[in-house]
Order: C-alpha cells, then structure tokens, then sequence
C-alpha cells in the first residue's frame, strides 16, 4: 500500500509540475489517480488528497466523495482536479481549524478565503470549473498550497499536537 508522506519529505516543498492534458487518460495518470483515491479512503479524517503527498509532483488532487455528498444522500464519487487554477477567491476570510494527512497529528487556525472557485480538468481531460464555499473551499486552497509546496503548517497559528489517543482522552474526560 502507498504511504502518505510526511512533513520531512523534500518532495512536499516542491512545485508539482502540469499533467500534459494529452496524458491525461494514459494508463501512468489513470493509476496515480486509483492510488490517490485509494490512499484517501484509508484515512477516516481525510476530505482530500494531493499527488504530492504520495510522492508524485504533479498538479493533481483528488476531493473525496464524502465531503461533496449532502446529509442523506449515497456516497458521491471522488472529484478529480488535474492541472487546477484558482480562478477567484472571496475577499472575506475567516480562521478555520485545519489538519493534513502530511502532518500527522497537528492541527492549527488557518486563514482561507471563504469562497473559491477552481478551473481544471477531470479524469477523462475534460475542462471544468467549481465553485465552492465553506469546507470545500477550504479543501481547495488547502490542496492547491499542496501543489506549491506549501504545508498548512507554514501559515498555521495555535498549533496543536491531537493524536487520536489524546482525543479520545480528552472526550472521555469532557464525558466524565
């Protein structure tokens, strides 16, 4: 199985370079995208993925269908952004608390446009634009920090060390 990297790995401060859109359905794209959508499922915390963070420096990240499918609604499918371009963001932001599967356990305040909107291409190189707002906006410029060797953490402020076992600690301690 294909490990998630992690802070101290160089390629994570690399700009990840575009996916010639005519390689876009070759079988070399076509699998990086099945080990990205692979790797996100194994992680019950992840909302999204960058190829970065699976040791490809592409511009490519996935959404996971969880968090792009509404309270009642059957699991939505991955959204596949290749070679995605921040169009516009909101001027208004606002602190929200973040995490990343590439630094495991630490989570922070970070300062996100409350909108964004990206241009990019799916899976089968087809052009698209989404707007988004909320956590999914968030998702987007999170992921899109990926692709330009940014980690979360380089903007971060209030950072703090949750491991699973200290939440669970911390829970059964509020419940007590």
């Amino acid at each position: 199985m294909t490990k998630i990297l992690q802070k101290k790995s160089p390629i994570l401060r690399k700009q990840a370079k575009e996916v010639p859109v005519k390689d876009i359905k070759s079988k070399k794209i076509q699998d990086i995208l099945k080990k990205m959508s692979a790797v996100l499922a194994t992680q019950d915390d992840g909302v999204a993925i960058a190829a970065p963070q699976i040791g490809v420096s592409l511009r490519i990240f996935i959404v996971g269908g969880r968090l792009l499918t509404k309270k009642d609604e059957e699991t939505r499918p991955d959204m596949v952004f290749i070679n995605p371009v921040i169009m516009k963001v909101s001027r208004k932001k606002q602190k929200m608390e973040e995490g990343c599967l590439s630094v495991r356990w630490l989570y922070g305040q970070v300062e996100r446009s409350e909108k964004a909107t990206v241009r990019a291409h799916d899976e089968h190189g087809k052009p698209f634009t989404k707007g988004a707002s909320g956590v999914l906006a968030q998702a987007f410029q999170h992921e899109m920090d990926h692709l330009n060797g940014i980690l979360f953490i380089d903007k971060a402020t209030d950072l703090e060390d949750l491991p699973p076992e200290k939440m669970v600690k911390d829970n059964q301690a509020a419940n007590d």
